[in-house]
């Protein structure tokens, strides 16, 4: 039996709606995010996709992804790897009138260092490398939910595709978007949107 990866980001929350950074702000779902999220169990039951195992950051939003999408059933253990980027001081700044250095930082990730007191773009994915490293060195069988959020997400997917050279950083990723990766031969393949 193989090992497939799906990584999926959280439904939508009100700060989601709002234009606001929440980052670790633990927001659950709002109605909008538990449609998305049903939308997505109903994408995974079409294709005839079942999980054998969730892991989920364990911030509410991205709990209540996971169980909603994969099943009240499964098994479901939290990881802090899968947390959103920290944004420091920049926690809950405003989206649609954002402080000068967020605006550089967000207009240009590659080549902008974070500001002052936000983690580092290398910090999420060396964090997420090694979680993934940790599935890959004792991989479990099946079918295994990722529940994340959306910079952690683009720093796995750049983690599992360096020669994208930080093309994932400035890549849209909208509310539970699916990507899936799979272990063959105790590689990971290039991710791909599922």
């Amino acid at each position: 039996m193989s090992t497939v990866i799906y990584i999926i980001r959280h439904g939508q929350t009100d700060l989601n709606r709002k234009r606001v950074l929440q980052g670790r702000s633990d927001m659950p779902m709002n109605e909008e995010g538990c449609a998305q999220a049903e939308e997505a169990a109903q994408l995974f039951r079409d294709r005839g996709i079942a999980f054998d195992e969730i892991w989920s950051s364990p911030l509410q939003r991205a709990v209540q992804t996971a169980r909603i999408t994969a099943g009240e059933e499964i098994p479901l253990r939290t990881d802090e790897r899968l947390l959103e980027m920290d944004y420091g001081p920049y926690e809950g700044a405003d989206l649609l009138s954002p402080p000068p250095e967020i605006v550089k930082f967000f207009g240009d990730f590659v080549h902008e260092k974070a500001p002052e007191g936000m983690e580092s773009l290398n910090q999420v994915v060396l964090r997420m490398g090694e979680f993934l490293e940790e599935l890959r060195e004792d991989p479990p069988e099946g079918n295994i939910l990722l529940s994340t959020h959306a910079i952690a997400m683009k720093g796995g997917l750049e983690y599992l595709t360096p020669e994208s050279r930080g093309a994932y950083w400035s890549t849209h990723i909208s509310n539970c978007e699916v990507y899936v990766t799979r272990l063959e031969n105790g590689k990971f393949t290039v991710p791909e949107r599922f």
